[in-house]
């Protein structure tokens, strides 16, 4: 086990110069992510029932799950993006494709089904608080019923029709309940049958669940789900050794390349040989919210523009690391900030030897 020495701003201007021809499709569970910012100051008592009213005075919204992927494609400076999952006929529908149109992202395979919901996140928050201590608890809204076979279906055809024009696919499956967000069990088959007929195009997978049913597949699970921990503890590690024994294990189990999220700490890839890659250290309040789903994003670009998975790996966490300075928002990199962050890592590296 050896870990990553890095690569220089030039390497990594060559892989960013590329984003811009890249074709992406997002495929998976697309949400709304809708704040409402609350002013404390304004709350009121309800007459009829004498709890307290609080009282909203922005409503901001933007693409969550899948949606937060495309968000940090787009920010990266990402060319073609392509929405491959599934709405219901209402309001929140109508914000989320306005805002992946918004990002330049086609939802012309964002599937319109008016017996689902579109998934939501609300996040009510109190005003001027940017911190965890500013938000208020959270509403989800799920579909829990199984997805109609005509909707896979669907899904398969907008994969078969995209795939010619794409370098990279990014699976996203975000609803834990089996079979009730888009990435069911057959459409998760079609995944695997096209990954093997399409050599030449990068398939990535992040799941709640489902993470070791992807084969075939590159797969980013993190530390825990690679050794099998539920519910780890807060501040709970995996011993390096253990996670590169899992992941080897891992590895020849699902025939493809795997990326272990280790938090702040890092990544540690499968491929060519067992690496640590570790993460860039930042000071002050962080917001870890989407930072997988950043790392996702620029690891996936880098992989497309014709990174190894160590050079990968290490853009996602440069990436990771800039968005998770950002509070109380979706946080996104843009591509002029990766090579200062890359400066500051090497120094750091070079402080720990």
């Amino acid at each position: 086990m050896k870990t990553f020495e890095g690569m220089s701003c030039d390497r990594l201007g060559e892989l960013v110069d590329r984003f811009s021809h890249l074709g992406i499709a997002v495929v998976g569970d697309f949400f709304l992510d809708k704040y409402l910012d609350v002013a404390p100051a304004l709350a009121e008592v309800g007459v009829e029932t004498g709890k307290t009213a609080h009282q909203v005075v922005r409503v901001r919204h933007s693409p969550g799950a899948a949606g937060t992927v495309v968000c940090n494609l787009a920010a990266l400076g990402a060319g073609a993006l392509h929405a491959v999952g599934l709405t219901g006929d209402d309001g929140e529908a109508y914000e989320l494709r306005q805002d992946l149109n918004t990002l330049g992202c086609g939802t012309g395979h964002l599937h319109c089904d008016p017996n689902r919901m579109t998934p939501t996140y609300l996040k009510p928050r109190d005003q001027g608080d940017p911190t965890l201590a500013g938000e208020h608890e959270r509403y989800d809204t799920k579909n829990r019923t199984v997805m109609s076979e005509a909707t896979e279906q669907k899904i398969a055809q907008s994969l078969d029709a995209l795939l010619p024009e794409l370098d990279a696919v990014i699976v996203t499956d975000q609803v834990e309940e089996e079979d009730c967000g888009v990435i069911t069990a057959s459409v998760r088959l079609v995944l695997i049958e096209w990954a093997k007929r399409w050599r030449n195009v990068v398939f990535w997978a992040d799941s709640r669940r489902r993470i070791w049913q992807f084969r075939g597949i590159i797969t980013k699970p993190n530390q825990f789900e690679a050794v099998g921990r539920r519910n780890p503890l807060p501040g709970d590690i995996v011993p390096l050794d253990e996670l590169r024994r899992a992941i080897q294990r891992r590895r020849d189990d699902i025939g493809a390349p795997i990326c272990a999220t280790r938090g702040a700490d890092g990544m540690m890839v499968s491929d060519p040989e067992g690496t640590i890659v570790p993460g860039v250290r930042v000071d002050g309040p962080t917001d870890t919210t989407g930072a997988g789903d950043s790392a996702t994003a620029g690891a996936v670009l880098a992989l497309a523009a014709g990174s190894n998975l160590p050079e990968a790996a290490l853009v996602g966490n440069l990436v990771a690391s800039i968005t998770v300075e950002q509070l109380a928002t979706t946080g996104t990199a843009r591509p002029e900030e990766l090579c200062p962050r890359l400066k500051m890592w090497l120094e750091q590296q070079r402080e720990q030897r």
